[in-house]
């Protein structure tokens, strides 16, 4: 998912966007779900959320590292 897709979903559910990272952008959406903040973390090493929606780019990130 894109970075302006990414700012659009999290306007569309209330939070403010202004001067946020993409990184910062998904966590504040995990936060607004009730969900771990954990997008970009080392938690990726054990996480078992096959289902996420960000565990793709996540796991992409971690390999970048």
């Amino acid at each position: 998912m894109n970075f302006n897709d990414i700012k659009k979903m999290a306007k569309d559910m209330g939070l403010k966007t202004a001067g946020m990272k993409k990184i910062d952008l998904v966590r504040a959406i995990q936060r607004a779900e009730n969900n771990i903040d954990c997008f970009g973390t080392e938690r990726v090493e054990t996480c078992h959320e096959d289902p996420c929606l960000w565990r793709i780019e996540c796991l992409a990130l971690n390999v970048k590292r």
